[in-house]
């Protein structure tokens, strides 16, 4: 079964997730309709979602950033100057990467927190990789529920044509990212030297080596 990150559905419509979390919102994500965008830009987006580099990346606004259409125009670019994007509540972005799957983003990104932080998650974030344990109870189905038109002039915001995700945004969540890597990557130095140890205690030590064994000498009459 195919597992594509970064797709979903907010509002029941068909979207991209683009940044998972916007600079200084985090509860907040900025996705793409597909159903607005034009059919050159449509194609570029998910030529870029659907390569290598954007199914390795957790934040596709990083792939776009270096995504150049075939018209010369940066992707991420045209998405903001275009307007292109909505701010919605990551909480209401469900993220359909196949078609027996779901989950609610801002569960997603808690996960991903938890495993930056060496937190005991790793056999659920293998399940999600997986395509398991991702079904949306009913009963939590229930409790999005549809929001009110009302609610939705309130939630989804458009992202302002004049830049609000500037060079300076972009390279904050790109910092953002580096710190998350960095800290996962102390956390997962320090599991391993507790492994060793671990190892060590099982084995008595360190055993020693074996000495080389050399021919043996002639004897001279």
């Amino acid at each position: 079964m195919a597992f594509i990150k970064h797709v979903g559905v907010h509002n029941q419509r068909k979207a991209i997730v683009c940044f998972r979390e916007v600079p200084g919102e985090e509860h907040m994500c900025l996705i793409a309709y597909s159903d607005r965008l034009p059919e050159t830009v449509h194609h570029e987006l998910m030529k870029c979602v659907e390569s290598e580099l954007g199914q390795s990346t957790a934040d596709l606004a990083e792939v776009m950033h270096r995504h150049t259409m075939a018209d010369g125009r940066n992707l991420l670019s045209v998405l903001h100057t275009e307007n292109r994007m909505q701010k919605v509540p990551n909480n209401q972005f469900i993220l359909t990467p196949n078609t027996q799957t779901k989950q609610r983003l801002d569960e997603v990104n808690q996960l991903m927190k938890d495993i930056a932080a060496g937190n005991a998650a790793a056999t659920r974030a293998k399940e999600l990789d997986e395509g398991r344990g991702m079904q949306m109870p009913a009963q939590r189905g229930r409790d999005l529920g549809e929001p009110s038109s009302v609610e939705q002039m309130a939630n989804t915001l458009q992202a302002p044509s004049s830049g609000a995700l500037s060079d300076a945004d972009i390279a904050a969540d790109l910092n953002k990212q580096a710190s998350d890597l960095e800290t996962s990557a102390q956390a997962m130095l320090a599991e391993a030297k507790r492994l060793q140890e671990e190892a060590q205690g099982l084995t008595g030590n360190v055993t020693e080596k074996p000495k080389k064994r050399g021919r043996p000498k002639k004897q001279t009459a």
